[in-house]
């Protein structure tokens, strides 16, 4: 009886949330895009259904079918395949972290409207959480009688500091889910289950399992699992690493000791461990909600078999339906992935170094993520086999021919590569979390029934938030129409490039960004250094010492990790102890705007010249930077730090910007970065409203009520002066400003 309350909350909120969606609705309509439906087999004319692939932290660096790669690139072959059915979109704008790119594929609305800006931590508040208050696909999709469901990484949400904790994918409009909701898996295991550590023998096991006799594990023991089953292992041809064997099995493996012998250590089911040992949590479409804290197994195979398991029974229930299929790799922690998953000959990787992201140590990333890529690789075809979409050839290869099949397939990166993993001739010191091209240009296929004239490549701008509409267009919805006028949607078509090999381009600019989310403080500062020689770079993005330690750095806040044994308690502290040639800070916010040949990238970099505020942020100092740029394969001309044709940025050589420029880059330059400004203050403000429809009222009121209930006083969309409560304060705010309009900026 003491969940009641929450309960009633939870009904309270949803029931106004579906009652302010459906009046929505009728008022600005669902318009009919201009797509057929396919006919099916019998006769009847159906809307495609939609498998969206999401592949994690997968820059276009990485794919040879995009004519990139590196001189190593990982083997994809079904990835190929598909993209040989399709369409490659080989100028693809995704933001520079995983969490605002997310958001964007769903309700098509750039990061400055949502403030999702960054890759979401267990400190961020709902304010920079997806607002349940979003007409997201799947509430879109679901006025045209499609089911939805969503398996493996979600973050769009952060437990913590959301009200609807574990039932946060139901609150944006998923039927069901299946996976996790952090924004990566868990730090490595180096105890490899208790087995190690300072509770077990004193070893360090960097990949999670104890490795080979020669490399200083064992080559036989016993491979003990969760339900006091057990089983020995030994190195065979098949499985050269028992230790590794086990870990895929679920186990926890003890080094020497048979299952009849009693270990000294008894195992540790309860810690998790890096792609192997995963928080599970499955919202049904009940309204029921499951955790499973410690799932053991990798979890990209359990992320396919999940959906397969899915897609399979809405087949047989004859319904339309949208599944999204959201695999961790290549995210860090680098980890082993199970031989079952590699191409034949793949070489055994038991005897690589996994933790601590040093630069001695790069050899194994590029191995370890090419690895990680290929396993997923394999996990595609698998889930296009299982589900019926595709077969397989006598020799093994995938037979894929989306014509004979009702469901659109769209197959894309969710941000850059990130450092450790860049393949070159990309910067791996402009990747992941940066605007500049190696952060931000991703891969994206499309193939499906509506494909005209397949296996070829559109060279147009497009910006992830463009899948948005895509996915109404599907499914006969005019997203422009169908949302609520209030909130202005930055998508613009993408399906006339399917079915029209000669479509001109829709976008004449392209607008990326990222930025630091809302919180009430800031986590510690951690240290990169992403090449030999290359200055170090300062981030407070890490909430633990092992999270910053599996991304390569250094943790300031830990006296044994700097090198002159002193704590620091953020990025400027550093920077002044160490000097600004020395360290570098990531920007505060980053922006960046395109047309088809020039860039330009505004920097908003802490001035640690000046005092902190209260929450421990240090005011901003603009920079910026314009470059030239193009899509050239092998070799494409990057926005390199030496390429720059004016840069304000100190790190970044060339005159002060527009200083030295043509009088054809001055004009780019100056209409770039009046867009960008125009469309940098489109959002107006609207204190009051958390419902976002841009009215101060009485659902307000309500609304507050309820989220104050459910959230128990903590975050919400309803705490106006983000100090994490909602409260007293924040319905004084909205009785303030009772009746204010803010009508969008179009």
């Amino acid at each position: 009886m003491k969940q009641l309350p929450k309960i009633c909350a939870l009904l309270g909120i949803a029931l106004l949330l579906s009652t302010s969606f459906v009046r929505a609705q009728s008022d600005h309509g669902n318009a009919i895009a201009s797509t057929s439906p396919v006919s099916t087999s019998n006769g009847q004319a159906r809307r495609p259904n939609i498998l969206f692939i999401i592949m994690d932290d997968v820059g276009i660096d990485q794919l040879t079918a995009f004519g990139y790669g590196g001189i190593d690139p990982p083997k994809t072959p079904n990835i190929d395949a598909i993209a040989h059915a399709g369409v490659r979109f080989r100028n693809v704008w995704a933001m520079p972290e995983c969490s605002p790119s997310r958001a964007m594929f769903y309700e098509g609305r750039y990061p400055l409207r949502t403030n999702v800006f960054g890759a979401l931590l267990n400190i961020d508040l709902a304010n920079s959480q997806v607002s349940p208050f979003e007409a997201t696909t799947p509430k879109l999709l679901k006025t045209r009688g499609y089911g939805s469901a969503d398996f493996g990484k979600f973050h769009l949400g952060e437990q913590t500091n959301n009200p609807f904790h574990d039932d946060l994918v139901h609150s944006l409009g998923w039927d069901y889910f299946d996976g996790f909701l952090d924004g990566a898996p868990h730090p490595i295991d180096t105890t490899a289950g208790g087995i190690g550590g300072d509770s077990g023998n004193g070893q360090t096991y960097t990949c999670g399992f104890v490795p080979n006799k020669i490399d200083g594990g064992a080559d036989s023991g016993s491979c003990r699992f969760v339900d006091n089953t057990c089983q020995d292992l030994s190195v065979t041809a098949a499985h050269p690493t028992p230790g590794l064997n086990c870990l895929e099995q679920g186990g926890v493996f003890v080094p020497e000791k048979t299952c009849q012998e009693v270990p000294v250590n008894p195992p540790n089911f309860n810690a998790y461990n890096g792609y192997y040992v995963w928080p599970r949590v499955i919202n049904y479409p009940d309204g029921r909600v499951a955790s499973f804290p410690y799932t053991r197994g990798f979890v990209g195979e359990a992320t396919t078999s999940s959906a397969v398991s899915w897609i399979n029974s809405e087949k047989n229930a004859n319904k339309n339906w949208m599944v999204t299929v959201a695999y961790p790799q290549i995210h860090t922690p680098y980890q082993q992935v199970p031989e079952s998953l590699l191409p034949p000959g793949s070489s055994a990787l038991g005897n690589l170094n996994c933790t601590g992201n040093i630069l001695n140590n790069l050899v194994a990333y590029h191995l370890l993520s090419n690895q990680l890529l290929e396993s997923m690789d394999t996990e595609i075809g698998r889930l296009l086999v299982q589900t019926g979409l595709a077969s397989n050839n006598p020799d093994g290869s995938l037979n894929y021919q989306p014509q004979n099949t009702n469901t659109m397939v769209v197959l894309i990166g969710d941000n850059g590569t990130y450092a450790f993993g860049v393949k070159p001739p990309f910067n791996p010191s402009r990747a992941k979390g940066f605007v500049y091209q190696t952060g931000v240009w991703v891969p994206l296929i499309i193939a499906g029934p509506l494909v005209s004239s397949p296996n070829r490549a559109v060279e147009s701008m497009v910006n992830i938030a463009d899948l948005y509409q895509l996915f109404g267009e599907i499914a006969g919805i005019d997203v422009h129409k169908a949302v609520p006028a209030s909130h202005i949607i930055d998508s613009v078509g993408m399906l006339s490039y399917l079915t029209n090999p000669n479509q001109s381009s829709m976008r004449q600019t392209n607008f990326t960004q990222t930025g630091r989310n809302i919180r009430v403080m800031e986590p510690p500062p951690c240290v990169l250094q992403t090449l030999p020689g290359a200055a170090l770079t300062c981030v407070q993005l890490f909430t633990s010492e092992a999270l910053c330690h599996d991304e390569g750095g250094k943790w300031y806040a830990d006296p044994m990790d700097t090198p002159n044994g002193k704590t620091y308690k953020n990025c400027c502290e550093v920077q002044n102890a160490f000097g600004a040639k020395e360290v570098q800070i990531l920007p505060d916010f980053q922006n960046a705007i395109r047309n088809d040949t020039y860039k330009v990238v505004q920097l908003l970099a802490p001035d640690c010249t000046q005092s902190p505020d209260e929450h421990g942020n240090f005011p901003d100092l603009t920079l910026t930077e314009f470059y030239q740029i193009n899509e050239a394969a092998p070799t494409p001309k990057l926005d390199n730090a030496n390429a720059a044709l004016c840069s304000d940025n100190p790190n970044t050589p060339g005159n002060a910007c527009p200083t030295g420029l043509t009088a054809d880059q001055q004009a780019n330059f100056n209409s770039l970065s009046t867009q960008m400004s125009q469309l940098l203050s489109s959002e107006l403000p609207c204190p009051g409203d958390g419902n976002e429809d841009k009215v101060v009222n009485g659902q307000d009121l309500q609304f507050w009520r309820k989220f104050a209930e459910l959230a128990m006083g903590g975050s919400s969309w309803y705490d106006f002066n983000l100090d994490g409560f909602t409260d007293s304060t924040d319905l004084g705010i909205i009785q303030e400003h009772l009746g204010t309009k803010c009508l969008p900026k179009k």
